[in-house]
Order: C-alpha cells, then sequence, then structure tokens
C-alpha cells in the first residue's frame, strides 16, 4: 500500500458491540435446546458459576478489542479497503467507480452514542460490504469522500467537495402512513389467523407447544406487516441531489439510503383496494446489486409519479387510456382477473399492469431490458394468447399476460429493437453524471 494512503480504524466503541458476539453463541445454544441449558444450570455451583462468568466476560471483551484493533479501512484513488482478520487475514478491495449506494444506518443504541453504520452496495456483491462502526460525522464525511471519488473528482479535492445538497421532494406524514396500514388487508388477515389458528389447535390437540409453534410465527408476520413496517417506513422523506435520490427514514434504526441514478431497472407502482377512494399509491424498485426495493411507501398518485419521472429521467407514466386490454377469450384461460392485464409501450418504457383487487403497475425503461421471451401453454395456444416475458438486470421479469399471440410476437420484435436503441443511448451510470 502506498505510504500516503492512511489506514483508520473503527469507532472505539465498536469492540463493546462484537464483545456480545461469543454471549449470544452461549444464548443461541440455550435456546435451542431450554431443557439441556436447565439441566446443566442446575448441576452448577455458586463457585463454578462465579468462575464461568470471571472466564467468560474478560474472553468475549478481549475478542471484542482484538477483532477491532485488527481491522483497518483505508480510501485510495480507486477503491476502498478492508482489512479484518487475526488469524486469517481478509482484505476486501471495493472498486469506487462499481458502488451502487452508500448508506449510513444507525440502530436506536447506536443513535444514543452517537455512532453510523456504513453500508456500501456494489455490483455484483450478494450482500453489502460495512464499516460498524464510525462517529457519525465520520460515516456521513467518509460517505461524501466516496461518492465525490466514485463521481470523477481528484483525490486531492474530494474531501473537499462534501456533501451534495439535496431538495426535499416528498414527505410522508406518520398519520398517513398508519392509516395506510391499517387500509391494507394482509396484516388484518395474518392477525385473524393468529387468534383462530392457535385455538383451533388448541381444541383439537390440547398441546401448549403446538400452539405456541405456530401461533408466534403468526403473531410476528402480522406486527411485521403493521407495527414493524410503521416502525420502519416513519417519517419518509425523499429529497433529490447530484448523487441519486436520498431516503431518510426510520423510528428506532434510522436509515438513510441512496437510490443510485441511472441503476434503476424496473418500478412498481401497487394500489391496493381500501387506497383507491384515497388516490394512494405505493412505489417499488429493483436496483441491480442493492436490497433498496421500497422507494414510496405511500402517497398520492399524482406525488408518487413526480418522483417516479425524477428518477426515471424522461419517463412519464402511462394514463389508463393509454393500456391496451387482453383479449376477451383470455378469461378461459384466467377467469374474472384477466380484465386487470393491460400493457402500454410508449418511447422510453414498457408498462404493462395486473390485478384487480390490488392493482400493479411495473415500468421497465427500454434500456434495462436485458431479454424479451414469448411463451405458451397447450390452453394458450388453443385460444391464441401468449405471455410477453422482460428480463431484468436485477434478476426480474415483468410479464404482460394473455396477449394476443399476434401482437405478442409483434411487441417481441419491437422490444428487441427499442432495447437496443435504449442502450446506446442511455445517460452514463455515474454518480453526479452530468447529461
Amino acid at each position: 500500500m502506498r505510504a500516503d494512503v492512511r489506514e483508520r480504524r473503527l469507532h472505539p466503541v465498536t469492540p463493546l458491540r462484537r464483545a456480545w458476539a461469543p454471549i449470544a453463541i452461549l444464548l443461541g445454544w440455550a435456546v435451542h435446546d431450554m431443557d439441556q441449558a436447565q439441566r446443566q444450570l442446575a448441576r452448577l455451583t455458586a463457585t463454578t458459576l462465579a468462575i464461568g462468568l470471571g472466564v467468560l466476560v474478560p474472553a468475549a471483551a478481549l475478542y471484542g478489542f482484538l477483532t477491532w484493533w485488527f481491522t483497518h479501512f483505508a480510501v485510495t484513488d480507486t477503491e476502498l479497503r478492508i482489512r479484518t482478520g487475526l488469524l486469517f487475514r481478509r482484505t476486501a478491495h471495493i472498486r469506487l467507480d462499481r458502488l451502487q449506494a452508500v448508506d449510513v444506518t444507525q440502530p436506536l443504541l447506536a443513535r444514543f452514542v452517537g455512532v453510523a453504520k456504513l453500508k456500501l452496495d456494489v455490483v455484483g456483491a450478494d450482500k453489502k460490504d460495512e464499516l460498524s462502526y464510525l462517529g457519525e460525522k465520520e460515516a456521513r464525511d467518509l460517505r461524501a469522500e466516496l461518492l465525490a471519488r466514485a463521481a470523477g473528482f481528484a483525490p486531492e479535492s474530494a474531501r473537499d467537495v462534501g456533501e451534495a445538497p439535496a431538495q426535499q421532494i416528498l414527505h410522508t406524514p406518520p398519520r398517513t402512513l398508519a392509516v395506510a396500514l391499517l387500509l391494507t388487508g394482509t396484516p388484518w388477515a395474518m392477525l385473524i389467523s393468529a387468534i383462530v389458528v392457535p385455538t383451533f389447535l388448541w381444541f383439537a390437540t390440547h398441546n401448549l407447544w403446538t400452539v405456541i409453534a405456530v401461533g408466534v410465527p403468526l403473531v410476528g408476520g402480522a406486527f411485521t406487516n403493521s407495527a414493524g413496517r410503521f416502525i420502519k417506513e416513519y417519517d419518509w422523506t425523499v429529497a433529490e441531489s447530484p448523487d441519486g435520490l436520498r431516503i431518510d427514514h426510520g423510528l428506532l434504526d434510522r436509515v438513510h439510503e441512496t437510490v443510485p441514478p441511472g441503476r434503476v431497472q424496473t418500478v412498481r407502482i401497487v394500489e391496493p383496494l381500501l387506497w383507491r377512494r384515497r388516490g394512494w399509491v405505493r412505489v417499488e424498485l429493483h436496483v441491480a446489486g442493492s436490497s433498496n426495493t421500497v422507494l414510496v411507501p405511500v402517497a398520492p398518485r399524482e406525488h408518487a409519479e413526480d418522483v417516479v419521472a425524477r428518477i426515471l429521467p424522461g419517463v412519464a407514466v402511462p394514463k389508463p387510456a393509454d393500456f391496451t386490454a387482453s383479449p376477451r377469450r383470455g378469461h378461459w384461460c384466467v377467469p374474472l382477473w384477466w380484465r386487470g392485464y393491460g400493457v402500454a409501450v410508449t418511447e422510453t418504457v414498457f408498462a404493462a399492469r395486473a390485478g384487480l383487487l390490488q392493482r400493479h403497475l411495473s415500468l421497465v425503461p427500454h434500456a434495462k431490458v436485458q431479454s424479451v421471451r414469448l411463451t405458451q401453454g397447450p390452453w394458450e395456444r388453443y385460444w391464441r394468447v401468449a405471455d410477453l416475458h422482460l428480463d431484468t438486470g436485477a434478476n426480474k421479469t415483468v410479464t404482460a399476460r394473455l396477449r394476443d399471440v399476434q401482437e405478442a410476437s409483434e411487441l417481441l420484435r419491437a422490444q428487441a429493437d427499442r432495447s437496443r436503441t435504449g442502450r446506446r443511448d442511455a445517460r452514463p451510470d455515474r454518480w453526479m453524471a452530468k447529461p
């Protein structure tokens, strides 16, 4: 490593967090086999227990300190290097031009201490690399430096660039989010199941452990789909900056995410049945190599479409009149639900809609389509309909269902041409890239 590249350590509070790893292993074993754990604890005398704690606590503290001491990171002209490991050394080389997103997250306890995690989405990586923990200001400064270097700023000036200014374009009030979640059917269905199913099992088996084993996951699912979502999506704010759209959210764990420019593969607008009267929608997205999936948890349609136009420059969401419905004979393949299918194609995007109770509208920029496929089952061949599949770089597929077979063939050929033209004219996928 060059002499002028300075290696840095994580925040001194990090050993306290890592010292919990050995203790967590013991707790996991105890929870996995509670009967065995109780028998082992019953055999221990007070002196033996005190000696065990006297050995375990210092060993855990030493483990936390050593993992912190042997962890270094450094920013070079082209990459971020992270060195870890005491016995087995590991060095991660993260190329700056491959960065998808650089996010700052603060779990609840970290907010009290004033530290934060820095998470990095990298093209081709299955999971995020992270630096945890850094001082809150250091994490933000390092994020700004990484983005500046990834954008092509000279190393000597990257630190002086600072965080790019951002302008707020959307905010979801907590009251609106709470009402929207109450008007979603899934949490209520899971909550009713969590009451009815364990009650039925109790009368059928009179086995408490069976009731707990079935009831706890159902209660947890209902919580995750209601209160858990409220906690996660609380105070949702979207702001626009030169390095992409910034998303801030979270009641307990505060998260600061960035949706990278030019890397969005698919945008999905979801409209649940009970939201329609209020004109609300939810916007989801897929980014290659990124775990970010929500762009707008709930917002009026016109506000959501404005955000979509910013994340997909030049793209306008097609109006209902622009869609071509499936032929009527499609009801022999999918009764009733065939009415929800439709397709619209503009100069910049391929749009496919589906659903009657909960409507879905998927938007795929032509430049992001990797392959196009036409499929037909025997029954579909008989009724002369086919499905058109568009595969994107995020390993996702958008399907236009039950199209007339001749129309589907024409769409297949035309989409292949539009995709080639779109990739040729697309903007570069660069941080802070200018048109």
